[in-house]
């Protein structure tokens, strides 16, 4: 008997805690899974269903649904991107989704893929080949140009990009490689080919950094630890645009990074042992291309009239010297939030934003907050289902609901995104397909 109760002593003494455990897990598991369920819906409701990028597609008949993408996700806790809904995982928040790529490497099952687009809405993405060669021999791409957005993905792809071209060469050639671009992939390949020898020319239609010169003045812009090439690794969480073009601009005067500015290339032709590039300053003769730009090219315009006016532009880059007027913001992705917060906090400036659709599906949910708290302080009007139909000298004539109305306005900037390069690529021979959910 009494060898019995010690026996069920002893199993207390183990079983007890174990239960304890296991009751915690349980709680903290099922709220967990009410709060991705309530973020799914949340999502939904809000019609924010469509991922920007780079995504991952979950297979619910492979998951096992043991968290671990959820738990290495870098966006995470700031933004639930994944979720745990029915046992399952979920993309719960697809527009926050920027394309980390770690939950993919973290399933133990193989459950998630990463891919472009979706069924509702297609994404252009050149053809590019593991090793980063699209269809054309000696032509590369890396960056954004490619779907990586993402800074740290950009930069690892420009290093990567040249040591396939490195390997690639042929001895004798006076220009072995033709960098076009200057933001994270082309910084990052320009500076491996200095480190490996290489004869190189980096030209940049516009400034250093890339897309990330366009964004609005104090952006916060996301990224996590890199290597760049010479440099080394640089550890970076959340910064400013401006802190991180210093940045750049520290490399490029440490390392003696030679970049060609406001020089856009016109044509690419095939030409002997390589290429015939024709910029806007020079033709060169590279043995190979790195294609390092950005998707935005040329700003998409609203083809009304009165676009042509002086008051009008494509970015905002100081809000300060809208100061006191009535400005109008076009669009309703990140730019456009961000220029219009932004707008919205210099005294004395009056701000309507204008978007054509009755949600924000193509921003960030820290942008759509901003927004959202600065129309309930009364700083920004926000016009969802409204169109511009006109451009005057003192006044925009807008369209909301059916119904027209003309506010007063001093300047407008449009943010509704960029025709992309599709036919400077094909000009050149590269494929362009559109994904609908596919890698």
């Amino acid at each position: 008997m009494l060898n019995s109760m010690a026996d069920i002593g002893a199993w207390l003494v183990y079983l007890l805690p174990a239960s304890l455990i296991i009751l915690v897990y349980s709680r903290r598991y099922r709220a967990r899974a009410m709060a991705d369920a309530a973020a799914l819906r949340e999502s939904r409701e809000a019609g924010l269903t469509e991922p920007a990028s780079l995504h991952p597609l979950i297979d619910p008949s492979i998951c096992i649904g043991c968290g671990a993408c959820t738990t290495v996700c870098p966006e995470m806790p700031e933004h639930r991107v994944l979720g745990l809904v029915n046992g399952k995982a979920v993309l719960v928040s697809p527009t926050d989704c920027i394309g980390h790529g770690a939950c993919q490497a973290a399933c133990p099952v193989g459950a998630i893929t990463l891919v472009f687009g979706s069924e509702r809405r297609g994404v252009e993405i050149p053809h590019v080949k593991p090793d980063f060669e699209s269809n054309v021999p000696g032509i590369f791409i890396a960056g954004e140009l490619g779907g990586m957005g993402l800074i740290r993905n950009a930069i690892e792809q420009g290093r990567q990009a040249m040591a396939s071209i490195a390997g690639k060469l042929k001895p004798g050639s006076p220009l072995d490689v033709l960098i076009v671009g200057a933001g994270p992939a082309g910084i990052s390949a320009s500076l491996a080919a200095m480190e490996q020898g290489l004869t190189y020319v980096t030209v940049e239609q516009d400034s250093l950094g890339g897309t990330v010169a366009h964004f609005p003045r104090g952006k916060l812009v996301m990224t996590n630890p890199a290597t760049l090439p010479i440099v080394g690794k640089f550890r970076f969480r959340e910064i400013s645009k401006e802190s991180l073009l210093e940045f750049w601009s520290g490399v490029q005067d440490k390392t003696g990074l030679a970049i060609r500015f406001m020089e856009r290339v016109e044509s690419i032709e095939r030409h002997a042992a390589g290429f015939k590039v024709r910029t806007t300053r020079e033709v060169y003769h590279p043995q190979a291309i790195l294609l390092a730009m950005g998707r935005r090219g040329t700003p998409r315009s609203l083809d009304v009239p009165g676009e042509e006016l002086s008051k009008v532009s494509y970015r905002l880059v100081d809000p300060e010297q809208y100061a006191g007027q009535a400005v109008l913001v076009v669009g309703g992705g990140d730019s456009a939030l961000e220029a219009a917060v932004a707008l919205s906090e210099i005294a004395g400036t009056r701000v309507t934003l204008s978007y054509r659709s009755e949600a924000f599906t193509r921003a960030k949910a820290k942008n759509r907050s901003a927004a959202e708290r600065a129309a309930e302080e009364g700083r920004l009007d926000i016009r969802l289902c409204s169109k511009v139909l006109r451009i005057a000298r003192n006044s925009v004539e807008l369209e909301q609901n059916g119904q027209q109305f003309a506010i007063e306005n001093d300047a407008v900037i449009i943010n509704v995104g960029g025709i992309l390069p599709t036919g400077f690529l094909q000009d050149a021979g590269i494929e362009v397909a559109t994904k609908r959910g596919t890698r």
